[in-house]
């Protein structure tokens, strides 16, 4: 099976050996989007909710590079840097995957930047 590469400049450039997604088999596979402005290259967000809006803008960018949209995902991997996040969080994230995808959501330590969201998200194309 062949691997294509997904890449988009209206998402943040991948900042390590990775790329912003890949597609497979009729499914993309999305990197871990944090909440940077592809702008700027920067995190402006603050709150919970700030960062996650722009975690899904990244994410939809992403998703319709590789032809696809959140209307088509099939898992999601959602990171917070603090669990009691989790209901303001899910506030965002409702509004995006109204599909209701299969999802796993856990606290970490740290994540990069030190941004209090990550997602990544499987999808069919």
């Amino acid at each position: 099976m062949e691997i294509e590469k997904v890449a988009t400049e209206k998402a943040p450039a991948a900042i390590g050996p990775y790329s912003q997604g890949v597609c497979v088999g009729g499914f993309v596979f999305t990197s871990g989007q944090i909440p940077i402005n592809p702008a700027t290259g920067n995190v402006e967000a603050n709150t919970i909710e700030e960062q996650a809006e722009q975690v899904m803008k990244n994410l939809g960018e992403v998703l319709a590079a590789a032809g696809s949209s959140f209307e088509k995902a099939v898992k999601t991997t959602c990171f917070l840097a603090d669990i009691a996040d989790f209901a303001a969080f899910n506030g965002v994230y409702a509004k995006y995957f109204t599909s209701k995808p299969a999802r796993s959501c856990v606290a970490v330590k740290d994540l990069p930047k030190g941004v209090k969201v990550e997602v990544e998200v499987i999808a069919t194309r």
